[in-house]
């Protein structure tokens, strides 16, 4: 049983109240009040539509807003829906608002969603983003029927994104997850997933959720949980991947504490089984479309990228010279020395150079956050070198260039494994 502690004892009795249930989907928050009332809505829809002879819930984790984003959950009654043609509950559903303790964190948000599956006995579970502005009530199908009826245990999303967003996830996150754990999952870090009851119990005990790494990355973690436990995962097309604000710099310090910061620690109890050369195990999928890339042109800061990766080669190479070996130094070094026009970060500069950084994170050359963070200069060198070659290219040509770079990723394994293994 999950630590009852985490959950308020207002929040217990709202979830005793409402029993046992077959759905539970959850509905992370913080200041969303401008996205959170379509979102729920188009989750209620979703549930209605395909689901109505199942008990279901909706727990909206909330961490502290300070606008209006719990009020409008709690307003968003099904009477808003009744009226609707085809929308017909045949049980009652729930919605239930809580604001968990500790300051706004994601992983708390999932731990609390967690512990009230466990709670409710739900065996079928999912969290939706509350600033997916496209979601659809087909989502809710899309997302909840390979677990609710075809015994799948985690389900990840197919996105259709621009070929340029989602540069992390095509760069580093999906190429080194596939190369290490033998699993295509597309997005590791998911903004939309669908879980099992049985999952959500094991998840919801383990110990790491007043951690870091659960703190901060516990999508990652469950993700990377599943492939290493042996349940059956599968990925589901979704749709477009919008942004709420388009205009809003990407922190990428904080996306690679979330992300690649997880997936170097998961590597430490997962290592010996991961680094074992074997065929690639494709994920099934209950949806079996290919990602989807959008080609209409989008303006891109590229001179930008190119300034900060070659201040930050100069700026950090202290600490650079503890993390990568002399020769990969010397490598980024001299790109980092030509002109804007004749630089790029190929793909085997790059793959040695996220080897050794994970590496160095194993042997704690030094601080482990300052590693994580040193690697944000060499990603924007990285991107600049995909929107530099991939200007002019069609939504085909971006796929192949990233199935090379994931092939790449597979190739260089042995090193990471040399690296692991040595002294640095």
């Amino acid at each position: 049983m999950a630590e009852e502690s985490i959950l308020s004892d207002d929040f217990l009795r709202e979830l005793m109240n409402v029993g046992e249930v077959d759905i539970l989907v959850g509905l992370p928050t913080y200041n969303d009040a401008r996205t959170v009332s379509h979102v729920v809505q188009a989750v209620r829809a979703g549930l209605l539509k395909y689901f109505p002879r199942q008990r279901a819930v909706i727990i909206n984790a909330d961490g502290g807003s300070k606008d209006s984003t719990q009020e409008i959950v709690r307003a968003s009654s099904i009477s808003d829906l009744q009226n609707a043609p085809n929308l017909h509950a045949l049980r009652t559903l729930h919605s239930i608002s809580t604001q968990y303790s500790g300051g706004h964190a994601p992983g708390a948000a999932l731990h609390t969603i967690l512990a009230a599956a466990e709670l409710l006995r739900a065996s079928t579970c999912a969290v939706v983003s509350p600033d997916s502005v496209n979601i659809e009530p087909e989502w809710i199908d899309r997302l909840l029927r390979p677990v609710a009826r075809d015994n799948f245990d985690l389900i990840t999303p197919i996105y259709r994104r621009h070929k340029f967003e989602g540069l992390l996830v095509s760069n580093l996150l999906y190429p080194i997850t596939r190369a290490l754990y033998c699993k295509p999952i597309r997005e590791p870090y998911p903004s939309e997933f669908s879980f099992s009851g049985r999952l959500a119990v094991q998840m919801a005990g383990l110990d790491i959720w007043q951690q870091e790494t659960g703190r901060i990355g516990g999508e990652t973690y469950l993700v990377v949980s599943a492939i290493t436990g042996g349940y059956q995962t599968g990925q589901v097309f979704l749709g477009p991947k919008s942004r709420t604000d388009q205009s809003a710099p990407a922190d990428i310090v904080k996306a690679l504490r979330q992300t690649v910061g997880i997936l170097f620690s998961t590597l430490e109890s997962n290592f010996p089984s991961c680094s074992a050369q074997g065929e690639m195990k494709i994920a099934s999928s209950p949806d079996g479309r290919p990602a989807e890339i959008d080609t209409e042109p989008i303006r891109v800061n590229r001179k930008r990228l190119h300034q900060m990766f070659v201040r930050g080669i100069v700026d950090l190479e202290p600490v650079l010279k503890t993390i990568l070996a002399a020769s990969t130094l010397a490598e980024l070094q001299r790109a980092a020395a030509l002109p804007e026009e004749n630089f790029r970060y190929t793909d085997e500069l790059w793959v040695r150079s996220v080897y050794e950084f994970a590496a160095s994170y194993h042997h704690s050359i030094i601080s482990r956050d300052h590693i994580v963070q040193a690697l944000a200069p060499l990603y924007r060198g990285k991107a600049y070198t995909f929107l530099t070659e991939n200007r002019e290219t069609s939504a085909q040509e971006v796929e192949v260039c990233v199935e090379q770079l994931c092939v790449k990723f597979e190739e260089l394994k042995p090193y990471l494994v040399e690296l692991w293994n040595g002294k640095k």
